[in-house]
């Protein structure tokens, strides 16, 4: 996206961004933080304009006031249009993991250990990965016009099945999407291999 930013084909100019989710507690500052992440790997680099740009605050003081602003805010733009997602290997998007009920808006979630140690990689150790998470709720997310869910590896295999298969149940957060009106999956063969088999 840089390189054709450079490239004068994108413009982000008019370009209104809701972040999915973030790490709670986490410091801004801290390279794992998606706050990190997409000033990092995009904002710095690209001609959006931050006061259009929204990240969920991993720093907040109260997180319930944080999770409701945000939702707010989301409101006030008028929804989402195009949500990106990926998935976990429980199923879950967003940080909304396996419950009992499909959670509604911006909320606090409370991390699962599938989940705790499958991002472990990406700290010094587990201990250090947060264990809880601000993110947008289910309901939100199927109020964008548009999504697209990514997902890569054969990890992703068994929750990509039962996203798009399986029972619409919020034990399988990813199965919702079944009743958006506009969802497109973008696998690699590895995540796609069961429903290869299956379809085979």
């Amino acid at each position: 996206i840089i390189k054709k930013y450079e490239k004068g084909g994108v413009d982000f100019s008019n370009v209104k961004s809701f972040n999915l989710d973030e790490y709670f507690p986490i410091q801004k500052s801290n390279e794992q933080s998606y706050d990190y992440f997409m000033h990092d790997n995009l904002f710095d680099h690209v001609n959006i304009n931050m006061a259009q740009v929204q990240l969920p605050n991993g720093e907040a003081t109260d997180s319930a006031a944080e999770c409701d602003a945000y939702e707010q805010k989301i409101i006030d733009a008028g929804g989402v249009d195009f949500q990106l997602l990926g998935i976990g290997i429980n199923g879950h998007i967003g940080f909304n993991e396996p419950s009992d009920s499909f959670s509604p808006k911006t909320s606090v979630v409370d991390l699962q250990e599938s989940t705790i140690t499958a991002n472990a990689r990406f700290f010094d150790s587990y201990e250090d990965v947060p264990k809880r998470a601000l993110s947008m709720g289910i309901k939100t997310i199927m109020m964008a016009k548009k999504v697209m869910l990514v997902a890569s590896g054969a990890n992703k295999a068994d929750a990509v099945e039962k996203a798009i298969f399986g029972a619409i149940t919020p034990k399988v957060p990813a199965s919702a999407l079944q009743l958006h009106q506009d969802v497109t999956f973008v696998l690699d063969k590895e995540a796609a291999q069961n429903i290869i088999n299956k379809l085979s």
